[in-house]
């Protein structure tokens, strides 16, 4: 808390490039995997490869992804944003395919009586009413990704690893802490937002079936 409290700017400022490495690589991975997961609903043979494929890549440990992408990428923000992008894909596919087929059979099939074509029975009723799974699976991604790019300093990508490497070198347990409980912090407040609007998502369903 001594450092939190001496230093606020230089926090604030590496706070910053966490949150823009994260985001950024979220948002790419929204981009891939929101209509991948579609993409699966729509012909189930790809679920296998894609998420096998997902899952394996979701098992590499985050030191070795970034040795693999360091020769590929250089060094900076762009292998910290490509291992989030790719750690955060799995479970924003699984989300995606679990938010649409928990529509209820008798809704699509109402949909279809009311002469929906597809893409209007996906775009205005399967992925309103998946929504709140779906926004679960991008908090768990947003948050697990907050931790993964702590190690993203290692790589010379800046936010808030920067203070925990920078404390283990020079043996400063306050800097370790303070990395720590920033980083710590910035996960629960981007938990506490998915939650709301988790839930705000969950009553717009609920209002939708009723």
């Amino acid at each position: 808390m001594h450092y939190l409290l001496a230093n606020p700017s230089s926090v604030l400022i590496l706070a910053w490039q966490h949150l823009r490495i994260v985001g950024t690589a979220v948002f790419l991975a929204l981009l891939i995997g929101i209509p991948t997961g579609v993409a699966i609903t729509r012909v189930r043979w790809l679920a296998t490869p894609v998420l096998a494929t997902a899952g394996v890549l979701y098992t590499i440990p985050s030191l070795a992804l970034f040795a693999v992408l360091i020769p590929l990428t250089g060094l900076g923000e762009r292998p910290a944003i490509v291992a989030v992008l790719v750690y955060s894909l799995l479970v924003i596919i699984r989300n995606t395919v679990a938010g649409i087929d928990a529509v209820e059979p008798s809704i699509r099939e109402a949909a279809h009586g009311m002469g929906m074509t597809p893409w209007q029975r996906l775009r205005l009723v399967e992925i309103p009413l998946g929504l709140p799974v779906i926004v679960a699976g991008i908090r768990v991604a947003t948050v697990a990704g907050i931790g993964i790019a702590t190690i993203a300093a290692y790589v010379g990508a800046g936010g808030l690893g920067v203070l925990i490497f920078d404390g283990i070198r020079t043996l400063n347990l306050d800097t370790v802490v303070a990395g720590a409980l920033s980083a710590s912090a910035l996960a629960l407040a981007a938990d506490w937002a998915f939650v709301q609007l988790e839930s705000h998502a969950r009553r717009d369903r609920c209002r939708g079936v009723s």
